[in-house]
């Protein structure tokens, strides 16, 4: 089913309750701007009750969620995601972004939301398919590339300041300016964004980290002080580090750099939020040595304790955090290892440490590559080829990556006759090492071989 097909269906249920009905928002949007979309909004002058009531019928589902007081129903149809709302206007109290609302005309229904290019509306209706109706010059915005609020763009904040946050992602997404005075709002409320939950700041700083080029936004939250109120520790990063004749790039624009060089090669929010953090304990660890210039020892361990805290508190999944967190402590690891003289148990403890995180670690190492000398940077690349290179010829002989001793436990337990006990993580941590610095080979026979010839030592 295409959209025209599900408008004259959805219109028809409309004209047999007598309502009107038009599609809105970012629909209406992304048809100007060529984009498909399967999300629609639709405002409803009429009861949403007895429509959904209708509709449900006409479309037999039974997966519709319906919330009466607001007059908002959802439901999913042929994959479409179909969300439809009374007109209303709405009221907000100082301490909370949740409205309250009165049913309303599409005058007011059109106002109450975020931004002129998403007041648009679109008639469905039979003798009026497809005609826009713009209250508020969002066609005229939309051509010229501007984010600008449709009311006053203060009280617009103050009242919802999650929006200030979603000017920054459209702005981002479509690469547009925000209006000199919907900027000047956001900047008079970042403060606000603390009554925001965490959950929703982080859904859209995420979109702003998805988007084709992150760096954008980054600076835009920079900019307008919201960077401040939820992660004060990449503001941190900001300024150049220097004294007498030594100069350390800016770590902030730097990593930057490296967020777009990701944006580039990879779409996953993992190696995007590594990339935001790879660097973010360097402020804490910066040293000056004379003769050196700055350094940063240690900035990647302390980096990788910085960014499991800072997730948390933006209420990242476990899983998410633990994989981010490895990605920062071994971003390291492989500029180490490019050298003629590099062994092959250095390879083997790196694949065992990355395990699966392998292969986003060598993205993000490439990633984190911005001198601004081509010539230097080629030459880190061809290095970076020839590492992988070894490193995959270590992989295939050695089958070390997620690796588990052959030689378990219990198979321990029988071969010194000895019960659960210290003994026991003890052999398994001497295989482990063994395998790793290339003693013995991963394989079973000759693993139990090599704990039979150091039996001895080990029950010492």
């Amino acid at each position: 089913m295409n959209d025209k097909e599900l408008f004259k269906l959805i219109y028809g249920v409309a004209r047999e309750m007598g309502a009107e009905i038009l599609v809105v928002g970012g629909y209406v949007r992304d048809k100007i701007l060529g984009k498909k979309v399967k999300d629609l909004d639709f405002v409803i002058l009429g009861d949403a009750m007895q429509f959904a009531d209708l509709l449900s019928q006409k479309l037999k589902v039974k997966n519709m969620v319906r919330y009466p007081r607001f007059g908002t129903f959802m439901t999913h149809y042929k994959g479409f995601h179909l969300e439809f709302v009374n007109a209303r206007k709405e009221s907000y109290t100082q301490d909370s972004r949740k409205p309250v609302t009165k049913p309303s005309d599409l005058t007011s229904d059109l106002s109450r939301r975020d931004f002129t290019i998403n007041t648009l509306a679109m008639h469905i209706s039979d003798d009026r398919f497809e005609d826009i109706v713009d209250l508020y010059n969002g066609q005229e915005d939309l051509a010229k590339g501007i984010i600008r609020t449709p009311l006053e763009p203060a009280q617009t904040f103050s009242d919802d300041p999650l929006r200030m946050m979603r000017a920054i992602r459209f702005a981002t997404r479509f690469q547009f300016k925000i209006e000199q005075e919907t900027f000047r709002g956001i900047k008079q409320n970042s403060e606000r964004l603390a009554i925001i939950s965490q959950e929703r700041i982080q859904d859209e700083f995420n979109k702003i980290l998805l988007t084709s080029k992150p760096s954008q936004g980054m600076e835009l939250l920079d900019e307008s002080g919201l960077l401040e109120q939820f992660l004060p520790e990449a503001c941190a990063m900001k300024g150049v580090e220097q004294k007498k004749e030594f100069h350390h790039k800016d770590v902030f624009y730097h990593t930057l750099e490296v967020l777009d060089n990701i944006a580039a090669k990879d779409d996953s929010l993992e190696l995007r939020l590594a990339a935001l953090f790879h660097d973010i304990a360097k402020p804490r660890t910066k040293r000056f040595v004379e003769g050196s210039g700055w350094t940063f020892h240690g900035h990647e361990v302390v980096g990788e304790r910085m960014a499991k805290a800072i997730l948390k508190r933006l209420k990242y999944s476990n899983e998410l955090i633990q994989k981010v967190a490895k990605l920062v402590r071994l971003h390291l690891r492989p500029m180490a290892l490019i050298s003629d003289e590099v062994t092959d148990s250095a390879i083997r403890r790196l694949l065992f440490l990355s395990g699966d995180s392998f292969e986003n670690l060598m993205i993000l190492c490439r990633a984190d590559i911005t001198s601004k000398n081509p010539k230097r940077v080629q030459r880190y690349l061809e290095n970076y080829d020839y590492l992988i290179e070894k490193i995959e010829k270590v992989e295939e002989r050695d089958r070390i990556r997620n690796f588990q001793p052959p030689v378990d436990g219990l198979e321990i337990m029988e071969i010194f006759k000895a019960k659960p006990g210290p003994l026991i993580g003890r052999v398994k941590k001497f295989l482990e090492e063994a395998i790793l610095d290339g003693k013995v080979e991963n394989e079973h026979d000759a693993c139990v071989a090599y704990i039979l010839e150091n039996k001895n030592d080990l029950t010492q």
